[in-house]
């Protein structure tokens, strides 16, 4: 659908939605709404309406907009150096390496720019390990998945997609990969007595998904079973990550340690596209030289902000917040008792309710009466509302964004 026919605001908000819409590829589905600045969880648009970001980037913009020590950071290393590529040191990498490592717990990291990028990093060193390390026969090597995941939109990952919407007539994709049912320990058991099985990759909350959280328990069981059939764990912790759901991640909820670790989205404070994969020897030393690569990863202008936007997220207590923030809001949310919302759900500062209605444009319609009550948040898989403020957000932000939201669910009365 055209983004014009959505376009009603005013005249300067017609014109830039009609520019994407001549110039740009059709395949987002925005709100109505065309933003020009962003500070702390608000932001403002071209006639300079403020809202509540509610949305957070998809969870890359933890520390807030516009943070000011990492963009800081950002300028100052801008004006020095930005890009060397690999084929030199340079002064920022190393120091960035030895942070992160000593920061969750690892020997290396491997520096990428998006999320995507990361995840197709480690499917390779998932395949790498399971055939210089485990033994696998040449080419059998499999991955395990979780159904409903989403790891991004490269041919690669949307090989084991189970979304007909990312897939359709993007085929024949890449083998090696077995689905299983998310938070289904009986189904991946089953699924790891295969010998080739090198990794299981899995979100700890699955995001896009509508943010499904696994029974507690899930992922100290899925620790159990990887070390009982040498199967690595691999945790995409892009969006459910960096204190995004009250700890620095989902995963340490139960205490767990994942043999490679994915992060994006907010190791950037939603700056720049910063990416990381981080493992053990074993595992990253599988990878030569000119084996694998990125004329962008860990350009020194990228390592200074994620330090900075890492140091931000311990130093201002984000994970803590995140957690009290969530359960103040999930609190109040249940308060409204509305005939509307199916299901309230969460971990953290990353929420979702399940929305119903018999129109099946319920969702987006509370979108856009959210949007113009000042409140920014976005549907997804149709009846789901994804809520995830930047993780500064204070008590008196929630209720007051709670006050809008429950204003705006009277919209649906009328549908």
């Amino acid at each position: 659908m055209s983004a014009v026919l959505h376009a009603t605001e005013s005249p300067a908000t017609d014109y830039f939605i009609s520019l994407e819409d001549k110039y740009g590829a059709h395949n987002y589905h925005p709100l109505p709404v065309v933003l020009k600045k962003g500070k702390g969880v608000h932001l403002w648009d071209v006639d300079d309406k403020q809202y509540y970001d509610f949305l957070s980037g998809y969870s890359a913009v933890n520390q807030g907009h516009c943070h000011p020590k990492i963009i800081d950071v950002l300028i100052e290393q801008a004006q020095t150096l930005t890009l060397t590529s690999r084929a030199f040191y340079n002064d920022q990498l190393g120091e960035y390496e030895k942070f992160i490592t000593s920061y969750f717990g690892y020997d290396k990291v491997l520096p990428m720019n998006t999320g995507v990028e990361a995840v197709e990093t480690a499917i390779k060193l998932s395949r790498r390990w399971g055939y210089q390390v485990k033994g696998i026969a040449e080419n059998q090597a499999k991955v395990v998945v979780c159904n409903d995941n989403f790891h991004g939109r490269t041919l690669g990952v949307i090989s084991y997609s189970t979304d007909e919407s990312s897939r359709h007539h993007f085929g024949p994709f890449l083998p090696g990969f077995i689905q299983v049912p998310y938070n289904n320990i009986e189904a991946l058991e089953k699924a790891f007595q295969d010998e080739t099985v090198a990794a299981f990759m899995f979100e700890p909350i699955q995001g896009e998904a509508g943010v499904v959280v696994p029974n507690v328990g899930y992922y100290a069981k899925v620790r159990q079973l990887c070390n009982k059939y040498n199967v690595l764990m691999v945790a995409d912790e892009i969006q459910s990550g960096l204190c995004r759901t009250g700890h620095l991640l989902a995963i340490c909820e139960e205490g767990v340690h994942a043999d490679i670790l994915i992060l994006g989205k907010a190791l950037s404070g939603g700056t720049i596209p910063i990416s990381a994969v981080l493992c053990n020897d074993e595992v990253m030393m599988t990878i030569k030289p000119g084996e694998h690569g990125s004329t962008y990863g860990g350009n020194p202008l990228a390592c200074k902000i994620a330090i900075a936007a890492l140091t931000v997220l311990k130093d201002e207590n984000m994970a803590a917040n995140s957690h009290k923030m969530g359960i103040l809001f999930r609190n109040e949310l249940s308060k409204i008792e509305s005939p509307f919302i199916k299901t309230i759900r969460g971990k953290g500062l990353l929420n979702a309710i399940v929305i119903d209605h018999h129109n099946k444009e319920a969702a987006w319609e509370l979108c856009i009466e959210m949007k113009n009550n000042g409140l920014l948040a976005k549907p997804t898989h149709g009846d789901k509302i994804r809520f995830a403020p930047p993780l500064i957000i204070t008590e008196t932000q929630i209720l007051e964004a709670v006050t809008i939201i429950k204003k705006s669910l009277r919209i649906l009365e009328q549908l």
